[in-house]
């Protein structure tokens, strides 16, 4: 299951956004001392195809696409160096496939700022540098038991010469995902779980009175835009309680306080984009199922997320894109008749919103 990673500094709202996106009523407070083990949830995907499918099925079962969320414990400045729950933030860090960055802009004399002020640029700028620090570190010991070796061989040569590559690049305070990197030199790095190399999304979590211009917030947006970095402004508190409310008193709250869209759905979507997945469904009167591939995974990989044995079989993928399904009447017979309905072999590039059928014989 593919992990999202809460991080920022203590008291920015991580667990507020946590709240917001899983609706886990997990407590709002402080990290207790010594407190390590970070709050978890499994959460679905929202997506009004699938929910158009379980209308049209009528399925037994449904079973929509999920991201796992895990909120982290706040890290504090020199975590890298074993400062507050440094080493064992960065462990639970290196596990999650993206990060989702929680910058506070909110103002609150109850919450004290760890560093005194609210500044959401010089904020994000230090956990980023603990985050470099923390590479920076992991490619110091591995350079170190390679050049403690008596001789390498070609392959450690290679990885150290690689290695030498990305410390440089982080010595100048720039993280690994802006560093020029082919494919190859990609797959040499999995095993290294680099925090700056995996993708970002910083969330910007304001109070309910900051609407419209906020300088504080546009400094660091500018900040990031230059850097290619997704960013979503967050009324984290506000989201949080608008979640406990039944639908239709929630409904009522929007409109009174003038809010079209809650964050949460849009920072979900967001978070399963920078994690470079797409859908794919399964459909009939037994289950409607939404499916998980990384973008540019082919017609077999998308076999191989069903089961093993229809990978190992495959023969061949029927396909429809749910577009042509809903404008073709809903009915494979009908998609069939208009040329829709294709078949295609291992190599085919799964679309998102592809509705698929696998015909294999093991």
């Amino acid at each position: 299951m593919l992990k999202c990673g809460i991080v920022g500094l203590p008291l920015c709202g991580k667990s507020t956004v946590f709240n917001v996106i899983t609706r886990a009523g997990v407590e709002v407070k402080p990290y207790a001392s010594g407190k390590t083990e970070p709050n978890r949830a499994l959460v679905s995907v929202p997506d009004a195809r699938f929910d158009r499918l379980v209308e049209i099925f009528e399925p037994k079962k449904v079973t929509p696409a999920a991201v796992e969320f895990v909120d982290l414990a706040g890290l504090s400045r020199d975590a890298s160096k074993g400062a507050g729950l440094g080493n064992s933030f960065l462990s639970f860090a290196a596990e999650s496939d993206a990060l989702l960055h929680v910058v506070r802009v909110f103002t609150n004399p109850d919450v004290p700022h760890p560093e005194d002020t609210v500044d959401p640029l010089r904020d994000w700028r230090i956990v980023e540098m603990e985050l470099i620090y923390r590479d920076l570190s992991v490619i110091e010991n591995r350079l170190s038991r390679i050049s403690a070796k008596k001789k390498n061989t070609l392959e450690e040569s290679v990885e150290a010469e690689l290695l030498k590559k990305l410390q440089d690049h982080l010595m100048e305070e720039r993280p690994l995902r802006e560093c020029l990197l082919t494919d190859e030199e990609r797959k040499k790095l999995t095993g290294f779980t680099f925090l700056t190399l995996k993708p970002e999304l910083v969330i910007l979590n304001l109070d309910e009175g900051q609407r419209g211009s906020v300088p504080q917030a546009e400094a660091l947006e500018a900040e990031l835009e230059g850097k290619g970095l997704g960013v979503v402004r967050l009324f984290g508190s506000l989201e949080m309680d608008l979640t406990q409310l039944e639908p239709e008193e929630r409904a009522e709250f929007m409109k009174e306080l003038d809010i079209a869209e809650l964050g949460r759905d849009r920072l979900i979507h967001k978070a399963y984009r920078i994690l470079g997945l797409i859908s794919f469904f399964t459909s009939g009167k037994d289950e409607v199922r939404a499916w998980t591939l990384r973008q540019g995974d082919n017609a077999v990989d998308a076999a191989g997320a069903i089961h093993s044995d229809l990978a190992r079989g495959f023969i061949r993928a029927q396909i429809v894109a749910y577009e042509d399904f809903i404008a073709a009447g809903a009915t494979l017979a009908a998609c069939r008749d208009k040329g829709v309905l294709r078949l295609e072999g291992k190599e085919y590039p799964v679309k998102d919103g592809d509705m698929i059928e696998i015909r294999y014989n093991v």
